[in-house]
């Protein structure tokens, strides 16, 4: 693994994970359970809707700011994540209607937060908005190779002509 923090991140789940197995009464927490989960550079994880046990697992992982690009009434989650001392940011993205200026504030939170060497968790229902966004910012902004960011895409899904589309427009406009 070429990434220090990654490894230890890394360490630190397995060791969560096994600790639950050991001890019951600490979180229930699997990793396989944490769908279309990857790593996606030193700071940036993502992954689908998170449960309960698994934000606190995260939290103690290390993971600083979750982004949730699911859209309506996330108070529950914004709770949570809030009481784990952690930031949450919701970014309402229209699965639908996707824009350049969800991106823009996506760029935003994890410009700040690369700043600061913080570990940022992304996360939307099945990791679909999640790996697209990451997506971007792997290829706009940290300048990753093409090819290794969207072979992490394409793992969790192939995008429709919408996202297509949506890819397309921020690449151009980066």
């Amino acid at each position: 693994m070429k990434f220090p923090i990654l490894k230890a991140f890394v360490f630190c789940l397995c060791g969560l994970a096994l600790n639950t197995v050991a001890e019951p009464k600490q979180k229930d927490f699997h990793l396989s359970d944490l769908n279309n989960f990857q790593v996606n550079g030193e700071f940036l994880l993502s992954a689908s809707l998170p449960n309960d046990a698994q934000l606190a697992v995260l939290a103690e992982a290390g993971v600083r700011h979750v982004v949730d690009l699911i859209p309506g009434n996330r108070t529950d989650e914004k709770q949570t994540v809030e009481s784990l001392n952690m930031h949450y940011i919701n970014i309402p993205v229209d699965w639908n209607n996707p824009t350049l200026e969800d991106f823009e504030r996506y760029k935003s939170v994890l410009d700040e937060a690369m700043k600061n060497n913080e570990m940022v968790f992304t996360h939307c229902k099945l990791n679909w908005r999640g790996s697209a966004f990451t997506y971007l910012y792997r290829v706009t902004q940290m300048k990753e190779n093409e090819a290794v960011a969207r072979a992490d895409l394409d793992a969790i899904w192939k995008p429709n002509e919408t996202w297509r589309e949506f890819i397309a427009n921020v690449k151009a406009s980066y």
